[in-house]
């Protein structure tokens, strides 16, 4: 990706909104009988009914309370659990099967998009790190209903100059930013093109070399092109030096816990607090990078105690995995280790109210009237086993049905 081909894609007219609408045909969907947490801190809502029309929630209640359209489609619920849609803050669209996205067929990416999100109850996803000229195309043909999958938020990357992280193929062109005046033009350029907000690398893994980290100044100047715009800005950290430049640049979101920084100091929580830094913890990544188990567990126990310090401190937590960077499709892992640290009810509220409120998403989160239809029917209760919110039953998008499974 270069300046030259953001400008081309400009003029090719790839402009994107993060608005979806959806141009299916109009459908009154209903679920009933379920179980519904109206709310992560709210208490079941036993033999509910839930009707949904021109995709927003215009009923909840008990049944027998609530009348059913004849011409509604109806989900049994009996013996499930219902709740509002998931947010996935960290995902990549990086994988061959999203190429030519634009053009390829629709029931393949649709399959894909069941494997990868859809499947694990994902209705609204933070890309942070695409090809836009595959991924704008890509949500627009979800909005028209041509792909089923989730509502697609996208962020433009910039990296430190020279750092070209390992993991990323030699041959790939990346944004590297070596001054101020570069990251606030990548910003505008993003922006410029559709993008939600921005994501930067503070801190590149360079493998056996020392981590190349952003210089703060170059860092601040991206990140207030982007709040000027009232967009987010993302951070990668890599170790201690990548965490600092985040609170110095008054970047929004931690995308990964830094595990090899230790603990958090006092210091860095009371910035955290004060500036309303937000926290995708990632845990389940460091199953997935390191192969030795001792060491892999070591990381996790690192990234664990940042998330309980970080959450006890009051900040935001996000659910974010970085899938389509990794392969671990299942969130089944990513639940238990973030249940080490947080509560039942506060891992669901990382996947529904905090990111609706942090993203100022009014109208989602929440399985109350008036509220988008963004819903997840699980085949177990959540707030008895954590393990039941990867197991999903249908997911629900704007009123359609997204996903069931077989």
């Amino acid at each position: 990706m270069t300046g030259i081909w953001l400008r081309t894609a400009l003029l090719l007219g790839l402009l994107g909104s993060a608005a979806v609408s959806t141009a299916a045909d109009a459908e009154t969907v209903v679920l009933r009988g379920g179980s519904v947490y109206a709310s992560p801190d709210a208490a079941p809502l036993p033999d509910a009914v839930i009707v949904m029309t021109d995709g927003v929630i215009s009923a909840v209640g008990k049944s027998g309370d609530i009348q059913v359209p004849a011409d509604a489609r109806v989900i049994d619920c009996s013996g499930k659990t219902i709740v509002a849609g998931f947010w996935n803050s960290h995902v990549h669209f990086t994988e061959s099967a999203w190429r030519n996205a634009a053009t390829a067929p629709a029931a393949p990416l649709t399959e894909h998009m069941q494997e990868m999100l859809t499947r694990w109850g994902f209705t609204t996803v933070w890309d942070l790190g695409s090809d836009p000229a595959q991924i704008i195309p890509l949500r627009r043909r979800i909005a028209a209903g041509e792909v089923a999958g989730p509502t697609i938020m996208l962020a433009g990357n910039m990296f430190p100059k020279g750092g070209h992280p390992v993991y990323i193929p030699s041959d790939v062109k990346l944004p590297e930013v070596a001054t101020a005046e570069e990251a606030a033009q990548w910003a505008r350029d993003y922006l410029g093109m559709g993008e939600d907000g921005i994501k930067l690398f503070t801190g590149a893994f360079m493998g056996d070399k020392p981590v190349i980290n952003m210089d703060p100044a170059i860092a601040k100047a991206a990140v207030e092109v982007a709040h000027a715009h009232g967009k987010p800005v993302f951070a990668h950290p890599q170790n201690k030096t990548g965490v600092e430049t985040v609170i110095a640049a008054d970047v929004d979101i931690l995308a990964h816990t830094a595990p090899s920084q230790g603990d958090y100091t006092p210091e860095q929580l009371a910035r955290f607090k004060a500036q309303g830094t937000a926290l995708i913890p990632t845990l389940s990544l460091f199953t997935t990078v390191v192969l030795i188990p001792a060491v892999t567990e070591r990381l996790v126990a690192a990234g664990v105690n940042q998330l309980k310090q970080f959450s006890e401190n009051g900040g935001t937590v996000l659910f974010g995995t970085d899938v389509g960077f990794i392969k671990l499709y299942d969130t089944t892992r990513e639940y238990e280790l973030m249940h080490r640290a947080l509560s039942e009810r506060q891992v669901l509220a990382s996947l529904t109210t905090n990111p609706a409120r942090y993203f100022k998403a009014a109208a989602k989160g929440r399985v109350e009237k008036g509220f988008d239809a963004d819903i997840v029917v699980l085949d177990g209760d959540p707030i008895s086993d954590i393990r039941n919110l990867a197991k999903v039953s249908t997911t629900i998008r704007a009123g359609h049905v997204i996903y069931q499974k077989p």
